[in-house]
């Protein structure tokens, strides 16, 4: 198994109407193109964090039964293309970022409205995995800027948020393992968490620094080799950049606010 605990597609209705959305979508914006660049590739940020938000109401019931199926793993991912390509195909980079913060605003505002009148809101770890988080990308993007500086120039903004998405992945995954004792639910991060339980390292630091590594290495990594296709072609590159940092922070916003409001 390489897919994660939980992933199911929705009833066939439900696929029926988001895959007619997501083609109808892809229609409007192949026939606008609108420009990419890393203005386009920050619009996105807010919609990522709108959608790992409406993941985690799906997670924790906190969302009517007629609308879950669209927020479910890897529906969401559907669900929330939909509404910021067609935001975006009728509108600029600006506008697609107001209605990205505005739908993150509501989106995260209800998850801490369900968890506060749940009593189950928690914040220390998820702030301590975010400030982590932060620190971490900005100490390991600085050093890549260093010494690749022709790389992080071309790769700007966007690359610094791949790296920025999957340091907030890693980390908060592994302070969901080491800390909150949580279970891993994807098989490629149990198999490396599971082979760093097996050094010696594993009673004093925990697993999950492995694959906090392995994730900075990846990030670093791609976007290196991305840097000469963002050249050659930026649209394609920043929009590519923009998929690989949302595979990252998406997930990473997931755990953190899950862990907030879960209980």
């Amino acid at each position: 198994m390489v897919l994660p605990d939980g992933f199911s597609l929705p009833p066939l209705a439900y696929l029926l109407v988001l895959l007619a959305a997501a083609a109808a979508v892809a229609a409007l914006l192949s026939r606008r193109r609108p420009p990419i660049g890393e203005a386009t590739v920050l619009a996105f940020v807010p919609w990522m964090v709108a959608g790992a938000a409406g993941h985690v109401l799906e997670v924790i019931d906190a969302v009517p039964e007629v609308v879950a199926p669209l927020l479910g793993t890897p529906s969401v991912y559907v669900s929330t293309f939909v509404l910021a390509g067609a935001v975006w195909g009728l509108s600029d980079d600006r506008v697609l970022a107001l209605a990205g913060t505005l739908a993150a605003l509501f989106a995260v505002g209800a998850a801490f409205a369900v968890g506060y009148l749940r009593g189950t809101i928690t914040p220390v770890w998820p702030v301590v995995a975010l400030v982590g988080s932060i620190v971490l990308a900005a100490g390991t993007w600085g050093l890549f800027r260093r010494a690749l500086p022709g790389v992080a120039a071309t790769t700007g903004a966007a690359g610094a948020l791949v790296v920025l998405g999957h340091a907030l992945d890693g980390v908060s995954t592994a302070v969901g393992i080491d800390v909150l004792e949580v279970a891993e639910r994807s098989p490629l991060p149990r198999a490396i968490m599971g082979f760093a339980e097996t050094l010696p390292t594993s009673e004093v630091i925990g697993v999950g620094w492995l694959f906090v590594l392995v994730k900075l290495l990846l990030a670093t990594g791609i976007v290196w080799l991305m840097a000469e296709y963002v050249e050659d072609a930026p649209s394609e590159g920043f929009l590519l950049l923009g998929a690989i940092a949302a595979v990252g922070f998406g997930p990473g916003v997931h755990n953190l606010l899950l862990f907030a409001v879960g209980g």
